[in-house]
């Protein structure tokens, strides 16, 4: 019995361990209101990826570009890094300020926040979208392409 034990002891932690590893160098990615609550304590560069479900190029950031190390490391040592799926039913609390997705029954239900922070002149709103704020909250820069590894990694120590 006491072997047994060991053995089932032994199997979990071989495999806890390789997903505690993994874990530790995702992109911690946190929410509007984790944002502002982190904002008032301790000001930062924010990094905002907006996202869909059915955006490839969105995708294949997830899979090439935020899987690396070099960017999970920027990202997580000098920004607060949101990832908000643009087409979410959720009422975001910023503040004193609250954002709904007006457009819920529209063909293209984009968020309200969404909209806020990554429009631009003249063109319809479009995926995939980030948006590099300082560490007033003012926006340095806006992305509207697929970034690989390298252009994402200028764009964050050039803003």
């Amino acid at each position: 019995m006491q072997k047994f034990r060991f053995l089932i002891l032994s199997v979990f932690l071989v495999f806890l361990i390789p997903v505690q590893a993994q874990s530790d160098s995702d992109v911690n990615w946190i929410s509007f209101e984790q944002l502002y609550d982190s904002l008032q304590k301790q000001p930062k560069k924010v990094f905002i990826d907006f996202y869909a479900d059915w955006c490839q190029p969105c995708l294949r950031m997830d899979l090439e570009v935020f899987t690396n190390p070099e960017v999970q490391k920027e990202l997580n040592k000098n920004f607060y890094s949101v990832k908000m799926d643009v087409e979410s039913r959720d009422t975001i609390q910023f503040g004193d300020q609250t954002f709904i997705n007006e457009r819920l029954n529209r063909r293209n239900p984009v968020h309200q926040i969404a909209l806020l922070m990554a429009s631009r002149k003249n063109r319809p709103f479009s995926l995939p979208a980030m948006v590099i704020l300082d560490e007033n909250f003012e926006a340095r820069a806006r992305y509207f392409q697929f970034l690989n590894k390298e252009q994402l990694l200028k764009a964050l120590r050039e803003n």
